[in-house]
């Protein structure tokens, strides 16, 4: 067999996902934070691109539409001078010019007489000015900031901002640091409260080994230790604790509650998370009574007592659909407006710059910007349409959730939905990634409504898996204190009511509710009681 070279002519098919094809399918899957950047980026990019009429009257449309004219005629026009067309000025053009000449006129309607020069005058010469100070008094002396060698004062404006002045949270760190400057004055004892002050979390706990710190200062341990006994004692009582027992022991010692008896159960407070009486009492040698008011004692305190100081900021979570109920029975789905970004392309305006282009590069450029730009409008649209689309359907197929609550969720995977609305299951999965739905029963995300199938006891019926697991929640909460229902207890009660579900689903499903075994339940209802 020789080999040969030869030339063939084949015709096969193939699938090829282009750049704005790829583009189309990643903005699908975008947040509303995540598009709102994408498409600011896309305006500052292409100058044919602009806002809806709404966002252009904020934005002003006659300075945006001079600025992008000026940009491209630069490109394209003769590098022969020519007079500057007249344009819209904006507000921060009219506050330059306010420091650049003489002119009197104030297009922001503001006094003259009232502004400060920074670069010059002083409080003094501005009062003396306005004939507000007398020079007898010498209170003007006082607010120049100069004295007998006649200088400024170190509060100057141009070094004193007003964003200095603005007051903010004060932080965990800012706190401690703030006691530790005021109560220790030794510079070696200061400079191990500073570094166990690095070693705070954010819950007040120190986190790092007292060994490890004291071979980096080059200190001994017992110079650590003797620092942490001064710094538990800061405010918030509890801080610098190595660990929850301790944390509790200190608060206790503040009280003058921490006797003997307080200090075992501090020590075993693994048997106090398993509601072990019996053993607490032996351990304390206290009885049921005493017990009740240590616990009650203890859950009074605050095992975090750095959390105060460090709140994390709320992100609201804003709905991309609005679902509601219209009065005739039928359901209402819209996309939220207010987050769907508007973009317009200004056809206009390329006809007007494309006959002043004189090179290729410079028409392929605009028609490359144009392109783009028609491209990112309809690929908006059909973004909003497939995600209407996604959310009717997932209405319509869990219509008794929305009527009856979550006990009526149906079983649903994206296939189901996909292959309602004829899309493809991953353009569905894109389409409920980070996609939020506002409802009469809440605020959902779109994956939320996508549970697995629990086979019914007949066979045939299927219960959706969150349906179960707040059935189980429900019986739970229900029980009474001589009733505990073991998972075998709610196995044969679910079973009885048509779900077929085994003992370790129901303890898997427990334990992600966060609900605690039987024994243990009846351990604290009795504690309770007692």
């Amino acid at each position: 067999m020789a080999i040969t070279q030869r030339m063939d002519l084949r015709q096969a098919q193939s699938l090829v996902m282009t750049p704005q094809l790829q583009q189309a399918i990643k903005l699908l899957e975008l947040s509303n934070q995540e598009l709102a950047a994408y498409v600011e980026q896309e305006l500052e990019q292409n100058p044919l691109l602009e806002r809806g009429e709404d966002e252009r009257a904020m934005t002003g449309e006659g300075g945006e539409e001079s600025g992008r004219l000026a940009s491209l005629e630069a490109m394209t026009s003769d590098p022969t001078p020519a007079p500057a067309p007249d344009r819209v000025m904006d507000s921060s053009e009219y506050v330059q010019t306010e420091t650049l000449g003489d002119d009197r006129r104030s297009p922001l309607d503001t006094d003259y007489d009232n502004l400060y020069n920074t670069a010059e005058d002083t409080r003094a010469e501005r009062a003396v000015g306005e004939g507000a100070v007398s020079q007898e008094s010498g209170f003007a002396d006082n607010w120049s900031g100069t004295g007998s060698g006649g200088g400024r004062s170190d509060f100057s404006d141009s070094e004193f901002g007003l964003e200095q002045t603005l007051s903010k949270p004060e932080t965990l760190r800012e706190h401690l640091e703030r006691q530790l400057y005021l109560d220790i004055q030794d510079p070696t004892e200061r400079m191990i409260g500073l570094q166990l002050i690095d070693l705070v979390d954010d819950a007040g706990y120190v986190t790092g080994d007292l060994a490890q710190l004291a071979d980096r200062l080059g200190c001994s341990l017992a110079q650590v230790e003797a620092v942490l006994a001064r710094v538990q004692q800061f405010d918030p009582c509890g801080v610098f604790a190595r660990n929850l027992a301790e944390c509790l022991a200190l608060q206790l010692k503040e009280r003058n509650r921490l006797d003997p008896a307080m200090q075992a159960l501090l020590d075993n407070l693994e048997l106090l998370a398993r509601h072990d009486r019996h053993q607490l009492m032996k351990l304390c040698g206290i009885d049921a009574e005493d017990l009740a008011d240590m616990v009650s004692e203890i859950r009074a305190l605050n095992p975090k007592p750095g959390a105060s100081f460090e709140q994390a900021d709320v992100q609201a979570v804003v709905p991309d659909i609005m679902v509601w109920r219209r009065q005739d029975g039928s359901w209402s789905i819209e996309l939220n407006a207010e987050q769907l970004p508007r973009l317009l392309v200004n056809q206009q305006y390329h006809a007007r710059i494309l006959p002043k282009t004189h090179s290729k590069a410079e028409k392929d450029y605009l028609n490359e910007r144009l392109a783009t730009a028609n491209w990112l409008v309809k690929t908006l649209h059909q973004r909003a349409t497939t995600i209407l689309k996604v959310a009717t359907e997932i209405v319509r197929q869990q219509e008794a959730f929305f009527l009856h609550g979550v006990q009526h969720l149906k079983p649903l995977i994206r296939r189901d939905i996909a292959d309602a609305i004829g899309m493809h299951e991953s353009t569905v999965s894109r389409v409920t990634t980070n996609k939020f739905m506002a409802t009469q029963r809440g605020v959902f995300e779109l994956r939320y409504f996508f549970t697995a199938a629990i086979q019914g006891s007949d066979g045939q019926a299927a219960h959706s898996a969150e349906a179960v697991r707040q059935r189980i929640k429900e019986l739970i909460d229900a029980e009474g204190a001589a009733d505990i229902l073991s998972d075998d207890r709610l196995v044969t009660i679910l079973q009885g009511q048509g779900v077929d579900i085994a003992r370790r689903t129901v303890a898997k499903y427990r334990e992600s509710l966060r609900i605690s075994s039987s024994v243990q339940r009846r351990r604290e209802k009795a504690l309770r009681s007692a």
